[in-house]
């Protein structure tokens, strides 16, 4: 289910996590979580894009660098 960037804050408050623990945990950099939760950052591709699908903002595919030369032929 995709969520807004006000439940993923909410949820975050819900559960008393910092915005930029998460990311450190997730290996993100937190000003980069803070602009795709402000929708400053458009995720569609690289690091915005991966931020965006973990926190179930937008439906998608997390591929990791390993797969990236035959992330097309599946």
């Amino acid at each position: 289910m995709i969520r807004t960037s006000e439940e993923v804050r909410a949820e975050f408050r819900r559960k008393g996590i910092s915005i930029s623990q998460w990311a450190v945990a997730n290996g993100f950099p937190p000003n980069l979580v803070y602009e795709v939760l402000a929708k400053r950052r458009n995720p569609t591709r690289g690091q915005t894009h991966r931020i965006a699908v973990t926190l179930g903002l937008k439906d998608g595919e997390i591929v990791n660098d390993q797969e990236l030369a035959t992330a097309m032929n599946a």
